[in-house]
């Protein structure tokens, strides 16, 4: 028997837990006592995140497709097919013919490793992640306001707070460790204000509800902030010293009356007026959001606004006092860290720097590395469906369920001259693939996450692989050096992450031995420095903080007479993202085994809907077919629909378009119908 300590896989907390295995397979995990985020707790994911591992379903051996099947090859035919195949692209048609998309579920190692193939080997900027599904509003609008687009605070000051906004985050189901840190918070005198279209378990402990229309978000921020102006409550002294762009906020937010508000947002002038008087009066107040604010096409200026409200009331640059996006994969805000993105290397440098390039070129033995952003997610996969990326390579990722309209990310695969899936288990996305490699988990190799409390910590190899199953990072490095690249030539991890800490200044001080036992918080600029608590003590990164005053403008696509509901999507607390792992876990599995979708009592009572009815759900994109559950969670004339199951994937009906800054789709909000079966 043998006991390791790790970092959970699943959400953003990064909970810390002992893998337990007979030095085999995997037999147990359990928290660890000490752990600064976990502090001897976990959710039920955490206490099941090593069953998936065992699963006989788990790739073993290379696949090429032939004939139109998938069959077993060696590692040397698959490795130098992938070599192959992408040199004749890049030499026929181009380095931007190819496209590479990295993974959240990978350590940053990895992540850095992808972006470092796609830039130093073949020339391309071509190369993004998850991130750009949930947080890439996150990334630009809080860089933009404050010069950092993470989390400014750490999970542990949640409890200190005396008042705590929740917005567009289903805290307890999401992220369950923050829940419980927010309800202990309460428990000690803290002021909850949750203000979200759903009305989440957190609703229940908070001391004002408001319960906006899908999309308002804006409108009732801008209204907050008329309130705390108009009352004289807006840190002036802070707003002086601290922040440029006051008068034309100030400006804006006259038009935001509490009646023009409530006619857009529906919330009552009354709660919007406490709420603001609240927030504003305390001395230490923390915001809360997830992909409620940030999926939608004003994610960035939804973002941006919640940035507002909290530099006008001098809630930033304090301990537990901030603005904190919790990131919803284990890996999503390292991946981001590391340049897994289409516009910025490691560190959130600028391609189209030319002394940013130049550093990069020495640091990887390379020249003439690309001066232009590349696409994004969602535009890799148009431009695949439009026969501009002829070669795709997509590591720990699963657009066939993941992205919007996916009937459509079916269609571009199918287009797609030469897919490339690296992957623990054959997903949906797989199955398009020409070539399938088979990847380690994350309790089959060594590396880093990074958690939404900017906490860089350590996964250790507790087994190993089944089969010939290989790790994310020695794959991309053997690609690497097929293509006649030499400078991936690593022993081990630890060596890519002083790599990392060498071309990145805010990992500058960050190695393995440092990392014992439980991580530490970027920025961490030296060897000697301890990390950081909470960002922007004294001055913001970018120097003063910015407002950016943000009108209020409506969804993309709203309910008409054909199409009479909204429809939002999301996770639930039983499973994870496209269920790949947690639909191969059995506790998990035997709670939530099929798909359903959530709709009013009153909505159900209208249409002759009871309880476990089967309903048809249209949109404009494609129609899926699954149980009623009735509550009350969901707003009269909305639907909610978690988009974990692939026999009726949500993503199926939502909507492609997009932010214009950040390119993230506007998953939170479409229009569908609703037909009894």
């Amino acid at each position: 028997m043998a006991k390791v300590l790790t970092t959970c896989i699943y959400c953003g907390c990064g909970c810390g837990l002992y893998l337990i295995s007979d030095r085999m397979k995997l037999i147990g995990a359990y928290p660890s006592q000490n752990h600064p985020v976990s502090k001897g707790c976990l959710c039920v994911k955490g206490w099941n995140s090593y069953e998936f591992v065992n699963n006989l379903q788990r790739l073993k051996k290379p696949l090429i497709k032939k004939n139109g099947k998938l069959q077993t090859v060696t590692w040397d035919k698959a490795i130098d097919r992938v070599a192959r195949k992408f040199k004749e692209i890049n030499k026929k048609h181009g380095p931007d013919a190819l496209g590479f998309l990295s993974s959240a579920k990978t350590t940053n190692e990895e992540n850095y490793l992808a972006m470092k193939l796609a830039r130093a080997v073949f020339k391309t900027n071509n190369v993004d992640h998850c991130a750009r599904l949930c947080h890439a509003s996150t990334v630009a609008g809080l860089t933009a306001a404050f010069g950092s687009g993470a989390m400014t605070n750490s999970i542990e000051e949640f409890e200190n707070a005396e008042v705590i906004l929740v917005t567009g985050s289903d805290t307890t189901e999401q992220h369950p460790l923050i829940g419980s840190r927010i309800i202990n918070a309460i428990d000690k005198g803290t002021t909850l204000i949750v203000i979200d279209p759903r009305k989440i378990e957190l609703a229940k402990h908070a001391a004002i509800y408001a319960q906006p229309r899908f999309g308002a978000d804006v409108a009732w921020i801008n209204g907050m902030m008329n309130v705390i102006i108009s009352e004289g409550l807006d840190a002036k002294e802070y707003i002086r010293e601290r922040t440029e762009g006051y008068e034309e906020l100030k400006e804006l937010v006259k038009d935001y009356s509490l009646e023009y508000v409530e006619k857009i947002a529906g919330i009552p002038k009354d709660k919007l007026i406490d709420a603001a008087r609240i927030y504003a009066r305390a001395k230490k107040a923390m915001i809360v959001y997830t992909m409620g604010i940030t999926q939608h096409t004003t994610g960035v200026d939804n973002v941006k606004s919640l940035a507002n409200l909290a530099m006008l009331t001098g809630h930033v640059g304090f301990e537990s006092t901030g603005v904190n996006p919790l990131r919803g994969q284990n890996n999503v805000q390292g991946a981001c860290d590391v340049g897994a993105l289409p516009d910025v290397y490691s560190g959130y440098q600028p391609v189209t720097n030319a002394s940013i390039r130049k550093k990069f070129e020495s640091a990887w033995g390379v020249k003439n590395l690309p001066d232009k952003a590349g696409l994004t997610v969602t535009e890799i996969i148009k431009s695949a469906g439009e026969g501009k990326i002829r070669g795709l390579y997509i590591i720990g990722e699963n657009p066939v369920l993941s992205d919007p309209d996916s009937n459509q990310v079916r269609a571009c695969l199918e287009k797609i001259e030469f897919l490339v899936v690296q992957d623990i288990f054959l997903s949906e996305t797989a199955e398009y693939a020409d070539v399938v490699l088979p990847a380690a988990s994350y309790a089959e190799k060594d590396g880093t996450f990074t958690n939404t409390e900017r906490r860089v910590q350590r996964i250790r190899k507790v087994i190993n692989p089944p089969g010939q199953a290989r790790a994310d990072w020695q794959i991309i490095c053997e690609v690497a050096e097929r293509c006649g690249y030499k400078g991936m030539n690593y022993s081990r991890p630890s060596e890519i992450m002083d790599e990392i800490a060498s071309v990145t200044p805010m990992y500058a001080g960050i190695s393995y031995d440092r990392l014992e036992p439980f991580g530490l918080q970027w920025p961490c600029s030296t060897k000697e420095h301890p990390g950081t608590k909470f960002l922007h003590k004294d001055r913001f990164s970018k120097g003063k903080g910015t407002f950016s005053p943000r009108p209020y403008i409506p969804p993309n696509e709203l309910p008409d007479e054909e199409y009479n509901f909204i429809l939002s999507t999301g996770r639930t607390y039983w499973h994870w993202h496209t269920g790949t792992m947690t639909r191969r876990t059995s506790t998990l599995d035997r709670e939530v085994p099929t798909a359903y979708v959530e709709i009013h009592p009153n909505d159900a009572q209208g249409l002759g809907i009871k309880k476990d009815d089967m309903l048809r759900v249209s949109s404009r994109r494609g129609r899926i077919e699954l149980k009623a559950r009735i509550t009350e969670k969901s707003q009269e004339g909305s639907v909610f629909i978690p988009f974990h199951f692939k026999e009726a994937a949500a993503n199926v009906l939502t909507n492609p378009a997009i932010d214009p800054i950040a390119k993230i789709p506007e998953y939170k909000v479409c229009a569908v119908k609703i037909e009894k079966l």
